[in-house]
């Protein structure tokens, strides 16, 4: 067992590079996390606030879970699922952190859903819960940002989960988890510094292995693919002017403003 890393994805010099976050510092290292080995820091080259985070993953899709927990599934009048229900968001919905959520003229009620989101660090295909974990690279905040309003009215929800900008992920990664480190986990979704949400991992019904599991059984995930595990209750709307921010304990904040 190794000490989980925190690996940001930065623009330097122009350029996309994994670095490592050491207190407010980031340092060079060998590899990337999904090279599987713990990084061998080295020098300092910069700080994080001097630096543009980009989203830690460039998933060639992002697989999602809903009504995950009991008390969300439950302020939608809606059924706790007997099996992981699965949906989609495109790739083009991912923005980093501190990046700008954009409210769509199509719709009239956006919601924030804080999540925890999973990285994928290897090719995954029909693999069993007990093996699937060893196919996470490993964890950051996500918001599941909904078109409530086009979801309810399509019937399906790929339109109102899918605009441009409705996937921040962030800060950062955080690699070399152990499975059982990830229960337990306290998730606030702040509107303007005001709780909306809060929850905890624990109260998943089924568990980050079994929708990896779960999803792998249908498609193959790759490397940078991003796998959301469900959100709290309490979802609620976000207006232009807004900031909205996902803490997950033992992960970091992931902070986004709403144009």
């Amino acid at each position: 067992m190794r000490d989980p890393v925190r690996w940001a994805r930065v623009l330097l010099d122009g350029e996309p590079r994994w670095l490592v976050v050491v207190g407010e510092e980031l340092v060079e290292a060998a590899g990337t996390p999904f090279d599987g080995v713990a990084p061998r820091p080295g020098r300092v080259v910069g700080r994080l606030g001097e630096v543009r985070l980009l989203p830690p993953a460039r998933p060639t899709k992002i697989v999602c879970v809903g009504r995950n927990y009991v008390a969300h599934a439950a302020e939608h009048a809606a059924e706790v699922p007997k099996e992981p229900l699965l949906f989609l968001k495109p790739p083009s919905s991912v923005i980093g952190p501190r990046d700008t959520i954009v409210v769509p003229a199509l719709s009239e009620r956006v919601e924030h859903e804080g999540e925890l989101a999973l990285v994928i660090g290897r090719r995954c295909r029909g693999v069993q819960p007990q093996e699937a974990w060893e196919a996470v690279a490993g964890m950051t905040c996500a918001n599941d940002v909904t078109a409530r309003d086009l979801q309810r009215r399509d019937g399906q929800w790929t339109r109102g989960k899918g605009f441009d900008t409705f996937c921040p992920l962030g800060p950062w990664l955080v690699a070399g988890v152990e499975e059982a480190a990830v229960a337990g986990r306290e998730i606030i979704c702040r509107v303007n510094g005001e709780p909306r949400q809060r929850g905890n991992t624990s109260e998943m019904v089924f568990s980050p292995a079994v929708i990896v599991a779960w999803a792998a059984a249908v498609m193959t995930l790759e490397p940078g693919d991003v796998v959301l595990t469900g959100t709290p209750s309490g979802v609620g709307p976000l207006v232009a002017g807004d900031r909205v921010e996902v803490e997950i304990s033992g992960v970091g904040c992931l902070s986004n403003p709403v144009a």
